[in-house]
């Protein structure tokens, strides 16, 4: 893997000028050291070197004692400075060349050693471990506590995974120190890249071009969402997170010029731009009501972790991607407006003409309603991306009640909100036009109104939108019903008189069961889906209908069975009978 490195960048030196080693009568202590360093090297390279070549011995250096890895990279290190030592002092020397030679073993022996260990610790390398190392590690100030810990077969799994960082932190370090960086994260980037690589292919994150991914139908689309949802996360604080962790600790000191950083960037560059470019390419697809949510799920996964993606992409070198991220992000909330936009636009455009019937709730109404309630589900991140997307206007009372605080104004949510339930509520208004009984349209926009209510009260919108709004139309349903109950009650009411007298009272009689016939005949087929607000509804009508004809009965009813139908306990009996339409709605 290594290449020779060449030491002598100038001509040796004329014979007499150059100077010569000492002999060993005149050796100063520097060249005594300078040898004894040469010697110590020899030995262990050579020793190692013999046992790579050997089929009968282990040939790793870090899985055998520990203490002997720490010599060899001191040895290392050791020859390193006796090299820098002679080529001060003369660079023809034949002690220089055998230096270099050795230096070339050592570099071929670590280059494997670093190999061998990303390559047999892949899958044990976990960013939480691997922070909890660091910032001991950054505690102890001298190196050779990485190898403090004795070899032995107890270690934990854990432990063994530290020890292995442990070691390419100092393979890493003497490589540098040596001059052989570019090997060493070579090899580095190799292993980890394709670790990368697989780790986002497990979690389902495929390169997808724009062309494939608008080709798939939304079922297969919505998966591949479902899928990136899922991976983003893990990816982002797991996968980039440990890798920045690895790539700072093990190339992590003052004089390495940020390769930790550089190789972070070099791993991840590709994968995360990969990654990060989805959401973008989904956003451009063709826009349907359906991708929605999904939509907004991306661009909430962004929001949440753009604080993270932001500070683990810090450096200049990965600008790239975080423009990459921001990218995606602008286009899924112009996406979102699009869609909210074409969502209003459906609305005002639905033309069916076929009375709901019993005025029973729309379609149009709970399509709408179950919409917009689910939009309030996403609140945080629709109020960030129509914060600055101006809205038709809206008339000021529309959000107010009589108890209406001024200091506090709707957000603008809940005015983009508020605007599409009104856009239904006027759509409501119109289909109420085709009822033939007024009546009944008048009990068609209750139920809606009520449906609309009861949809706010029990949702997100319900804080979105506030009390004043929910007050002022729970209003709007009484008013309603209260015209509701003068239409289809009025006559049955109007057949009491105010002054009954004896000589009219069978006539009267008469003219109540007919009116009651009549008004429980329609009212039967009617309908209020809403629990509360049918009984609300009759309760009322007991109040007033049964009250007032229990006065009448009683005064009148002695010798008038023959023409009397009903006592004011079958009225009630009758009365609890009706809105429930011909099939008995169920309580909603």
């Amino acid at each position: 893997m290594s290449k020779p490195r060449n030491f002598f960048f100038f001509k040796p030196s004329p014979p007499k000028s150059s100077s010569p080693l000492p002999s060993p009568q005149n050796k100063t202590f520097s060249d005594a050291i300078v040898d004894e360093n040469i010697e110590t090297a020899r030995t262990l390279i050579t020793k190692w070197n013999t046992v790579s070549t050997s089929s009968n011995h282990s040939n790793s250096l870090f899985t055998n004692t520990r203490q002997e890895a720490k010599r060899y990279l001191k040895a290392v290190k050791s020859l390193q400075s006796a090299m820098m030592y002679l080529v001060a002092r003369d660079s023809t020397s034949k002690k220089l060349v055998e230096a270099q030679s050795l230096m070339q073993l050592a570099i071929k022996k670590l280059e494997n050693e670093f190999y061998g260990i990303l390559s047999q610790n892949r899958d044990r390398f976990d960013s939480e471990s691997i922070s909890f190392r660091s910032s001991t590690d950054r505690r102890s100030s001298s190196s050779d506590e990485e190898f403090s810990d004795d070899d032995g077969s107890s270690l934990a799994a854990d432990s063994v995974s530290m020890s292995a960082v442990a070691d390419l932190k100092a393979i890493a370090e003497c490589m540098i120190f040596t001059g052989y960086s570019k090997e060493c994260v070579n090899i580095y980037l190799i292993v980890r890249k394709s670790i990368m690589d697989e780790a986002l292919y497990n979690l389902g994150v495929e390169n997808l071009s724009f062309s494939q991914i608008q080709k798939m139908d939304w079922e297969m689309l919505e998966y591949k969402m479902k899928c990136w949802l899922n991976a983003v996360k893990v990816a982002v604080n797991t996968l980039f997170h440990g890798e920045r962790i690895l790539c700072n600790y093990i190339f992590d000191s003052p004089e390495k010029n940020n390769i930790g950083e550089s190789c972070f960037a070099d791993i991840c560059r590709e994968s995360a731009l990969m990654l990060f470019a989805f959401p973008e390419n989904v956003a451009k697809c063709k826009k349907t009501p359906e991708k929605m949510f999904r939509t907004l799920d991306l661009y909430e996964a962004i929001s949440e972790n753009w604080n993270q993606i932001e500070s683990i992409f810090s450096s200049e070198s990965n600008s790239p991607i975080r423009s990459q991220v921001v990218a995606s992000q602008v286009r899924l909330g112009e996406t979102v407006r699009t869609m909210l936009t074409d969502f209003e636009s459906a609305i005002q455009k639905e033309s069916s003409k076929i009375p709901v019937p019993g005025g029973g709730i729309h379609p149009l109404t709970r399509y709408v309603m179950n919409y917009i309630a689910l939009l309030a589900d996403y609140s945080e991140a629709i109020g960030d991306i129509v914060s600055d997307w101006p809205q038709t206007p809206v008339p000021e009372s529309y959000y107010k009640s009589p108890i209406h605080d001024e200091d506090n104004p709707p957000s603008e949510i809940a005015k983009r909100l508020s605007w599409l339930i009104l856009v239904v509520l006027c759509k409501l208004d119109g289909k109420a036009e085709f009822y033939k009984d007024v009546a009944l349209s008048y009990l068609f926009l209750a139920n809606n109104m009520q449906y609309v209510v009861v949809k706010v009260r029990k949702s997100n919108l319900r804080f979105i939108l506030g009390e004043d709004w929910l007050l002022k139309h729970e209003m709007k349903v009484k008013e309603y019903v209260t015209k509701y109950e003068r239409m289809a009650w009025s006559k049955v009411l109007s057949s009491i008189p105010e002054n009954p007298t004896v000589e009219k009272a069978s006539e009267n009689f008469q003219g109540f069961n007919v009116e009651f016939d009549e008004a429980f005949r329609m009212q039967y087929l009617w309908v209020v889906p809403d629990l509360e607000l049918r009984n609300e509804i009759k309760e009322s009508l007991v109040s007033k209908i049964v009250f007032k004809y229990r006065e009448f009965y009683v005064k009148f009813r002695v010798g008038l069975d023959s023409v009397i139908r009903y006592s004011p306990e079958d009225l009630k009996e009758y009365l609890s009978e009706i809105l429930r339409g011909p099939d008995g709605v169920k309580d909603s």
